[in-house]
């Protein structure tokens, strides 16, 4: 059974940059899902769609977050990069695979697997 297990620093100073890792087990990255997607969910917000990377490489991002964003993919995890981040940019992060309907979805429905989430904080 592939599992989705997010790490990294629960705390990040603003203005750095917030850097997490999803580690996939139980199964081939390749074969599991075609997008490797970051979700996260502010205090009393809705999901909002970070970003995804594809099997082939091309990567996906937020316009809004774009500018911000790095996401890169390794043999059995991948990871995201959040640059100059502020307090607004605390929230729960998940990540999740899915087939093409995961694209820019903020729905778990249309994802077939999802990580429990990290919490990140962004606070000196």
């Amino acid at each position: 059974q592939v599992q989705l297990q997010e790490s990294g620093p629960g705390l990040v100073k603003p203005s750095q940059t917030l850097s997490l890792t999803c580690t996939v087990s139980g199964g081939s990255i390749r074969l599991s899902s075609s997008y490797w997607t970051w979700v996260r969910q502010a205090p009393g917000k809705a999901l909002e769609w970070v970003g995804a990377i594809a099997n082939s490489g091309y990567v996906y991002y937020s316009p809004s977050l774009r500018s911000r964003t790095t996401i890169t993919r390794d043999t059995a995890q991948f990871t995201l990069q959040l640059s100059s981040v502020t307090p607004e940019d605390s929230a729960v992060y998940y990540c999740a695979g899915g087939a093409s309907r995961s694209l820019y979805s903020t729905s778990r429905n249309d994802y077939d697997l999802w990580g429990q989430g990290t919490q990140v904080t962004v606070s000196s």
